[in-house]
């Protein structure tokens, strides 16, 4: 089941997929882990704004996907960057298409025009992820963020939703 995001009672999973992340991998270029409160002010200040989803299995949170602000000039208020997290445990079971195609019905409902996608140029299996959805690569920065030992490169992706032959899937 896909749903909005509660802030009270999903944080603290949500924190715990994401830590997951952040301790083991270089998905994401934080270093330290987060507490739950830290967790739920973030949701809080996202998911007042914009759409924050959470994809729930059996009474678990297996799952999150939002969007959040692009760049801070207002001229770029259309455009957003997508973030999304699936429990390590979860992956390629359907659950990141579902949660994406539905943020991406949210972001058309908010009119959004344009979804950037920000990852670490090592994870191919989210390159070709967003490659599925309809995302082109518009950039690739090398060496800008060094984690686990190792200088790693960042690859952004965009997905025109303004676009008809964007499917939902």
């Amino acid at each position: 089941m896909i749903r909005p995001v509660n802030v009270d009672t999903d944080a603290k999973r949500i924190v715990d997929i994401y830590n997951n992340y952040i301790l083991k991998t270089t998905v994401s270029f934080e270093t330290e882990p987060l507490t739950a409160e830290q967790m739920r002010k973030r949701i809080e200040q996202i998911s007042a704004i914009y759409p924050y989803l959470v994809y729930e299995e059996n009474g678990r949170v297996i799952g999150y996907a939002y969007v959040h602000m692009w760049k801070e000039r207002v001229a770029y208020c259309h455009t957003v960057e997508t973030t999304i997290y699936i429990a390590s445990d979860c992956l390629h079971k359907g659950a990141g298409s579902a949660l994406m195609a539905r943020l991406i019905s949210e972001c058309r409902k908010k009119n959004y025009r344009m979804l950037i996608a920000c990852v670490t140029g090592e994870n191919l299996p989210s390159i070709e992820f967003h490659k599925k959805l309809g995302f082109n690569i518009v950039s690739h920065f090398h060496n800008v963020g060094n984690k686990l030992g190792r200088w790693l490169d960042v690859v952004d992706l965009e997905l025109d939703i303004t676009k008809e032959n964007q499917t939902e899937q």
